[in-house]
């Protein structure tokens, strides 16, 4: 069959072998894999972030001297079956599956690992169990974005966004779209979406951003300034619970713990918004945790593949909590699924082009171009 294979950060369609399914496996022909973020990263920093997972226990993340078939967000036809497998569904069922394959007694990253290769084929291995079907109402495109928005359905649940929070969004690549589609699919009420692109900032109010700030114009921690007091008062905590204790003076016997419950349900005490750090390059980290206001949450979602370094005592006096997010469990991934179908969340938006095996290698460069691209899907049959 053909594949895109990736050697020495090279990407060439090659001949390769079919997959043959084995026991617990079956096959599918792949009609759409995406191009993701993970992808553009690994084809030049494979190496690195081999040797960070390899300090996890797993072994098998790609390498530049491999060859490898990478995608991992696909959606295709069930073609086969392995020996010993249960046939959940007929033979062209419309499915999309977990990238994760069990190979040989381990777990595989399919289409980060050269042993389990990806959707950026003609037919790629799954593992039966992982797999789900596609409702009829879900496009071949909308379901290759299954597993991206899954990625963001868990960063948000990672954040515990609630529906009267500010969600404040930093990059508004693929993965910042996903992320806002998703909080205003989960109910909350202001998201402020912030980008230099003016194409992502159009993409972005069209997956619903309440707000979207050109930061070269506008600092997005002080561009919603309206939305929510609390923003723009981050001296609120100052004096130690001062205020919080002036508004309980009836009560000054009250234990410590008591009061300041209370002055939560009051109002007295500040918090800060939900940030979701979505660009994945050096300070990033460092910059949100300053700008961002008093008792912040930030969740880590870019992935930065070089070292990089923040200041505690910054986070520490601001008591900013900071949280990363990685991937999704197989619950995530079906509500993902379910939420599609049903019209809850809408990812149109994020497809910006299709090529055939022959345009990948071309892909991968204009997803460098902010104002062209933010996902492109990659077809196999064309």
């Amino acid at each position: 069959m053909r594949a895109v294979v990736c050697h020495q950060s090279e990407l060439s369609v090659q001949e390769v072998p079919d997959p043959t399914p084995g026991p617990g496996q079956l096959v599918i022909e792949v009609e759409r894999c995406g191009i993701c973020g993970s992808d553009l990263h690994a084809r030049t920093n494979g190496d690195e972030t081999a040797k960070d997972v390899a300090e996890l226990g797993y072994d098998d993340f790609m390498r530049s001297d491999q060859h490898v078939v990478m995608g991992h967000e696909f959606v295709g036809t069930v073609a086969d079956y392995g020996p010993k497998t249960r046939k959940a569904w007929p033979v062209g069922t419309r499915v999309v599956s977990l990238p994760v394959l069990r190979q040989g007694g381990e777990i595989q990253l399919t289409g980060l690992s050269e042993k389990a290769p990806g959707g950026y084929a003609e037919r790629v291995l799954c593992t039966q169990s992982m797999t789900m079907p596609v409702p009829d109402s879900v496009s071949v495109e909308a379901a290759a974005l299954v597993e991206p928005m899954a990625v963001a359905l868990h960063a948000v649940r990672k954040g515990q966004v609630g529906a009267k929070d500010t969600a404040v969004v930093l990059g508004c690549g693929p993965i910042g779209l996903a992320v806002i589609s998703m909080l205003k699919a989960s109910g909350v009420r202001h998201v402020v979406a912030s980008d230099f692109s003016a194409g992502r900032r159009a993409l972005a109010e069209r997956c619903g951003a309440d707000v979207v700030v050109d930061p070269a114009a506008e600092s997005p921690w002080t561009g919603f300034k309206d939305s929510r007091r609390y923003l723009t008062e981050p001296t609120a905590l100052a004096g130690m619970g001062i205020d919080a204790m002036d508004k309980l003076t009836a009560v000054p016997m009250l234990p410590w713990a008591h009061v300041m419950r209370a002055a939560e349900k009051a109002g007295a005490t500040p918090r800060g918004p939900i940030v979701f750090e979505c660009v994945g390059v050096p300070g990033m980290i460092e910059h949100a945790i300053t700008n961002a206001p008093l008792l912040s949450r930030i969740v880590v979602v870019g992935v930065c593949m070089a070292p990089d370094s923040f200041r505690p005592s910054m986070a520490i006096n601001k008591e900013v909590e900071l949280r990363f997010a990685f991937a999704y469990d197989p619950s995530e991934f079906h509500q993902t699924l379910q939420w599609i179908a049903k019209g809850k969340v809408d990812v149109a938006p994020l497809v910006t082009g299709t090529v055939g095996l022959g345009g990948v290698a071309g892909a991968f460069g204009d997803l460098a171009d902010p104002e062209r691209h933010a996902k492109i899907l990659v077809d196999p049959s064309s």
